[in-house]
């Protein structure tokens, strides 16, 4: 979501609502990570400095902690991708709402909102 964000391809209705969110926007450490890994692949462009876009755009930084780690660990294998999992576990622990575009997240017991275009 976060790449989306300054891209602006965010769904506007997504859009509109995460502006809105009374709550604030955090960005998982796991997200950085995810896409520092995809940069160095040469699999994703994106800007060079994440933690200021992150400060920049108000949103709040959500550091990973063990309790994140465990329950990403316990959750069923519905997603093979490690890095969703740990978000699905933060949004779990959390109480948070994720933004994703990606359907198999849905196949969690986590709220979320659909960021996806169109």
């Amino acid at each position: 979501m976060l790449i989306w964000v300054a891209k602006e391809l965010l769904d506007p209705e997504a859009h509109k609502t995460i502006e809105e969110s009374a709550d604030g926007v955090l960005v998982s450490a796991a997200t950085i990570w995810e896409i520092e890994i995809k940069r160095a692949l040469h699999k994703l462009e994106a800007p060079d400095d994440l933690t200021g876009l992150v400060d920049e755009s108000g949103f709040e930084r959500l550091d990973i902690n063990f309790a994140h780690a465990r329950e990403a660990g316990r959750l069923p294998l519905l997603h093979g991708d490690p890095f969703d999992r740990m978000l699905v576990a933060q949004a779990r622990l959390e109480g948070l709402t994720l933004a994703t575009a990606d359907a198999n997240i849905r196949r969690y017991d986590v709220p979320v909102l659909d960021v996806a275009p169109g």
